[in-house]
C-alpha cells in the first residue's frame, strides 16, 4: 500500500498535534522498542517518535527500517520526529478514514 499526496497531507494534519509516545536512543532500534511500536500501530494507528540527540543514526533511515520491521507506512520525518501509520488489522480499532 502507497499513500496519494492527499492521504499523506490529511496524516500529516492528524499527526501535527500529536506527541510522541516512543523515544529512539542511544541502543538504537531494539527489537523490544520494534515490538512495541507494531502495538502501538494497531492501536492507534498513526504514532509519533522522536530520536534523542544520543542516537547517532540517521533519523530518515531508522523510519525506513522501522516501517520495514512493522510493515507499516512512513507518512514523514522532520528533523528528528517520525510519523508512522498503519491500518489497524482489526475493524474495531480502525479510528483513521483516509480520503481517497
Amino acid at each position: 500500500m502507497t499513500l496519494t499526496s492527499k492521504q499523506r497531507a490529511y496524516l500529516k494534519g492528524l499527526a501535527m498535534n500529536e506527541e510522541p509516545i516512543f523515544q529512539i536512543g542511544k541502543s538504537g532500534l531494539t527489537p523490544e522498542l520494534t515490538a512495541s511500536v507494531a502495538d502501538a500501530l494497531e492501536a492507534r494507528e498513526l504514532i509519533k517518535l522522536s530520536v534523542l540527540k544520543n542516537c547517532f543514526d540517521d533519523p530518515k533511515e531508522l523510519a525506513e527500517t522501522l516501517s520495514e520491521r512493522t510493515h507499516s507506512l512512513v507518512v514523514q520525518v522532520i528533523g528528528k520526529k517520525i510519523v508512522l501509520y498503519k491500518t489497524a488489522k482489526e475493524e474495531k480499532n480502525r479510528r483513521i478514514v483516509l480520503p481517497r
